[in-house]
């Protein structure tokens, strides 16, 4: 009776030493299966774009905006980005040579030149300088408050039908203005196969746009248009065009009675991080100074006697041999040129990288007059260089020396121009 006793207890401890091997087993077999991975931590955000449009200037600066690189979208093209940015389309296709300005890719970092050298001239009333297709306005303020600019891209005029520099007044403003087409222009667009009517009044078909400002030179506006993809190139004949919403912004600011001073400052200086820096800019094709043969003394001339007093109190000195990398090829982007040690590399290296998105504070909507394909843009310019197609990407490499082209102001100096348009376009 003990023996099965016995093997009945051997048995049932058998029997739990193999429940408990069991259950051994299934927990290294759990144990041995990987862990899954943690999800990836999300990708850091981008800031959003800085302000492009407005500024506040501490006393004695002369550099406003930061450089700033986005990301392209699937559907952008530099006229888009452009546009968003509050920049013109030669100042976008020069910060971007290699880059397709209708197709710059997905996913392709993109250099957006939204800081910019304040011209070499009063800080009052309406600065134009048109080697940068720029214009800014200082508005009044009073005592002990902080000089306020205002900036935008414009469009100029084209070869042939230079717009003038010098100082003149706001003499009158128009909201709707009608345009009477000069006789000149009007035989223009007939040699060109393209018949104008003599008087185009307001709506969607008036190069003049919304909102005009007429200048002390009865010839010449500020005004808007209804092309704004021109805005940033030489598009007019000798007026001064703005996107609808910026001209429309001036519109409801600039008092009549108000000073416009127009400059031509291919070569821009300002100081700034305890540094004097150089902002390059295309040489306008009837520009008439030489500057391939005599840039150090003209620059050295546009250098004003503030900055060059910087300089000496700083103990700098100018490096010629990176002013001439620069002014060779320009790009439009601000470099310090007393640092022995910066670049245009470094300064693009360095710039803020942001969102493609409207910055805050813009004066567009973000949606208005786009898209503007490949094919309006290139009968656009074809209107604007009858027989010429659209400009292209800069090519890499040196530019050439500045020269003027035949039957430009410079070619022909010494002769009669033909007289300005009244109230030109």
């Amino acid at each position: 009776m003990n023996i099965f006793r016995v093997r009945a207890a051997l048995a049932a401890l058998g029997c739990c030493c193999l429940l408990a091997a069991c259950s051994l087993f299934g927990q290294l077999h759990r144990a041995a299966k990987p862990a899954p991975p943690p999800p990836a931590p999300p990708a850091p955000s981008l800031p959003l774009p800085l302000a492009t449009e407005r500024f506040e200037l501490e006393p004695g600066q002369t550099i406003v905006g930061e450089v700033q690189v986005i990301t392209a979208g699937k559907d952008d093209t530099l006229t888009d980005i452009a546009r968003r940015f509050n920049v013109g389309y030669e100042e976008i296709l020069r910060a971007n040579p290699k880059v397709d300005p209708w197709v710059p890719g997905e996913g392709h970092e993109l250099i957006v030149p939204t800081q910019f050298i304040l011209p070499n001239a009063p800080y009052s009333g309406v600065v134009i300088n048109i080697a940068a297709m720029r214009i800014y306005y200082f508005p009044p303020v009073k005592r002990g408050e902080r000089v306020v600019v205002l900036t935008h891209p414009i469009g100029i005029g084209k070869v042939g039908w230079r717009t003038p520099e010098g100082v003149t007044k706001i003499a009158r403003r128009q909201k709707d203005p009608t345009w009477r087409v000069p006789v000149s222009v009007l035989k223009e667009h007939h040699d060109n196969g393209d018949d104008l009517d003599p008087v185009i009044g307001p709506g969607p078909d008036n190069p003049l746009g919304k909102y005009a400002f007429y200048l002390q030179w009865p010839s010449y506006l500020i005004h808007g248009t209804n092309k704004p993809a021109g805005v940033g190139l030489r598009s007019s004949h000798g007026c001064i065009r703005l996107y609808p919403e910026d001209i429309e912004q001036f519109f409801n600011m600039i008092p009549v009675g108000t000073e416009v001073r127009v400059v031509n400052q291919p070569f821009l200086f300002g100081w700034g991080d305890g540094q004097l820096y150089l902002q390059p800019l295309d040489v306008l094709e009837d520009d008439a100074r030489d500057w391939s043969k005599a840039q150090r003394k003209l620059l050295s001339k546009s250098l004003a006697k503030t900055l060059q007093q910087e300089l000496k109190a700083h103990h700098q000195q100018i490096d010629w041999d990176l002013v001439t990398s620069l002014t060779r090829s320009p790009r439009g982007i601000p470099v310090p040129i007393s640092s022995a040690s910066a670049s245009l590399d470094q300064v693009l290296a360095a710039a803020l990288r942001v969102q493609n998105v409207l910055p805050h504070g813009s004066t567009w909507d973000g949606t208005s007059d786009l898209p503007m394909d490949e094919a309006s843009f290139k009968q656009m310019f074809s209107e604007i260089e009858p027989g010429s197609d659209a400009p292209a990407a800069a090519a890499p490499g040196p530019a050439a020396p500045v020269s003027a082209p035949p039957g430009s102001a410079a070619a022909t100096a010494g002769k009669t121009p033909p007289p300005p348009p009244k109230d030109g376009s």
